[in-house]
């Protein structure tokens, strides 16, 4: 079914907009194609180095041009749970790709922090600067003009989106994304919030609090809530660079192995060396992002990804707005309740249909464009599919069921959790900024009180624990976005604002900062832009100010009249102990460059 006129209106002014640098992206990538497998390009001194550790086998095949290489991009470290299961995939792709023909080596490594370990640390300054860095790494592993298509191994926060802007970058080969799946299930969601909320209380210590959260993270795979690590995965197969049905199977199952192996030989499949040459670049366009933007809504995804899929665009000539995807989520309706939208986690999902399911509820009501270009093939309906273990250890797919398994989780098209999706821009004398409203009740979308006004996380918690913090406001975190201090995200907000909330207060957040997948049931008005740093409105907010937050009618405003607003000066912060510790005063320039959030907050791209 083609896409409904209203998606086909958003999709055709992005193209619209975007001709001039699309074209010349698509120019150059042509360009890189043409000229073939580039080996051949390579002196023998250059090939000889770079096949010097292969096997005689794979050197006598990398000698030619008739044999494709593909190279690995790898985010495997130990201390990332999703990442670990990836230390066994190269031999798994390896041999893989021995058995259909060609060669696959490790071009190289890239880093991947975990957000979950440096929340509220000076790490976290890092944090959304390591997108950028995570694709200037893939760079260089695939700057030696050795390979045919790339494998790409990452699934967290910000690795998926900065091996995507690298892939799109060599957009010439090929690019097919591995990921390793969830961990099982551990403690309930429900459960682990009830401990964080007590703790924040301080009725529960510290041992109590670890239990719970070593009993929430317990194993090698992705965590199980709905946060940006795994909404990395719903793009990724929605975009069409996963084989289908790939996103949530878990580590270390013959299901997920299958899988891994079915990728790599799909990858030297779609190199130039055979009849379904799909470089990514041409395969990527305005309609993939447009279709992973429905798929960000219509289950109710990170609110990261207003950033990363700008920046992932504009690494292919697109030029994405957060317009695009505010409209957009007017007309896609929510489809799934995971957590933080509710108390499952996405092994529930997947068990109750995943991504084949909605992806199916989707096509069939016009909400995707089925007629794009994918690893796979031709056309998004091939993923609607629900993947099993054939007797032989191969992928089988079947079709997916009719129904839902369990409708309080994933729903059809006609009865909607809700009738528009997950996030939404809102704009006013503040600025813009996003919002994720589909963990947020209705009764809590629209909040007017005073602002108290914080310059860090560890003010407003202070504040808390010294219940200094009572009757309606709206908390002001200020001096967190990009330029000020890398933009971290500010989770530990959550628990205290949530008990305020439970206790009858209206509350409500306004940062120039993060919160990311994890966003909860209290309004968060969140990469407000300009940030403070900038001279912004947010820096002419004084304590007391009353501020109208409205999620319904997209609205983020001070009720201050606008000549007195306008004369105030803007409050000036010392921000120089965000300068130094954890590596931070080696990320100075990636401040001083960084672009504004609804740009894609990116050093690359600004």
């Amino acid at each position: 079914m083609a896409a409904q006129s209203s998606v086909q209106t958003i999709t055709h002014r992005i193209i619209e907009r975007s001709k001039p640098s699309r074209e010349i992206y698509l120019d150059r990538v042509n360009r890189a194609a043409d000229h073939g497998p580039h080996r051949g390009t390579l002196s023998c001194g250059n090939l000889a180095h770079g096949f010097a550790a292969c096997g005689v086998h794979e050197k006598d095949a990398l000698a030619g041009d008739t044999v494709a290489n593909l190279g690995i991009i790898t985010s495997y470290n130990d201390m990332l749970s999703a990442h670990q299961p990836f230390e066994r995939y190269p031999d798994l792709i390896r041999a893989a790709a021995r058995e259909a023909g060609g060669v696959a080596q490790v071009a190289g490594g890239v880093p991947a922090m975990c957000d979950g370990v440096t929340q509220g640390q000076p790490g976290m300054d890092l944090s959304l600067f390591s997108r950028d860095v995570i694709a200037l790494s893939a760079a260089v592993g695939l700057s030696h003009n050795m390979f045919d298509a790339a494998a790409y191994l990452g699934v967290c926060d910000k690795i998926v989106p900065g091996l995507l802007i690298a892939a799109l970058t060599f957009g010439h080969l090929p690019a097919v994304f591995i990921p390793a799946g969830p961990m099982t299930s551990g403690l309930p969601n429900n459960e682990k919030t009830r401990i964080r909320q007590l703790f924040a209380e301080g009725k529960v210590g510290r041992a109590e609090l670890l239990d719970a959260e070593s009993k929430s993270y317990h194993g090698p795979g992705t965590c199980t809530f709905y946060g940006t690590a795994n909404s990395n995965q719903m793009l990724m197969e929605l975009m069409g660079f996963h084989t289908p049905g790939a996103s949530f199977i878990n580590p270390g199952t013959p299901l997920r192995d299958a899988l891994t192996r079915e990728a790599a030989k799909r990858a030297l499949a779609i190199t130039a060396l055979g009849n379904e040459f799909t470089p990514a670049g041409v395969m990527f366009d305005e309609r993939s992002v447009v279709n992973g933007i429905v798929g960000l809504h219509a289950t109710g995804g990170s609110t990261n990804h207003t950033m990363h899929l700008i920046a992932m665009a504009r690494a292919a000539g697109i030029h994405l707005t957060w317009e695009d995807i505010s409209e957009l989520s007017d007309i896609v309706p929510l489809l799934a309740r995971v957590y933080p939208n509710g108390p499952s986690d996405v092994n529930h999902f997947h068990a109750a249909g995943g991504l084949g399911f909605l992806i199916s509820q989707l096509l069939a009501n016009g909400m995707l464009h089925d007629d794009v270009r994918t690893v796979w093939g031709d056309g998004l309906a091939a993923y609607a599919i629900d993947p099993k273990l054939n007797a032989d250890g191969t992928v089988a797919r079947e079709p997916v069921p009719p129904v839902s398994g369990n409708a309080k989780i994933l729903s059809t098209f006609e009865a909607p959790f809700q009738k528009n999706g997950g996030l939404k821009m809102l704009s006013g004398n503040l600025g813009k900024s996003v919002i994720k409203i589909s963990a947020v009740k209705p009764e809590h979308r629209i909040v007017e009180a005073p602002a108290r006004i914080f310059h860090s996380q560890k003010a407003f918690q202070e504040a808390f624990k010294a219940d200094a913090l009572d009757g309606d406001f709206i908390a002001v975190v200020r001096f967190q976005g990009p330029r000020a201090n890398g933009m971290p995200e500010l989770h530990k907000l959550t628990p205290p604002l949530g008990v305020l909330q439970d206790r009858g207060c209206k509350v409500a957040l306004v940062t120039d900062g993060r919160m990311s997948g994890a966003s909860g049931k209290v309004p968060a008005a969140i990469h407000v832009t300009p940030e403070a740093i900038d001279d912004s409105p947010l820096a002419r907010l004084r304590e007391g100010d009353m501020i109208r937050l409205d999620a319904d009618a997209g609205t983020l405003s001070v009720l201050v009249d606008d000549s007195e607003f306008s004369a105030r000066e803007p409050v000036k912060v010392d921000l120089s102990d965000n300068e130094h510790g954890m590596g931070r005063e080696i990320f100075a320039n990636f401040r001083a460059l960084a672009g504004r959030a609804d740009a894609g907050a990116s050093v690359l791209y600004g």
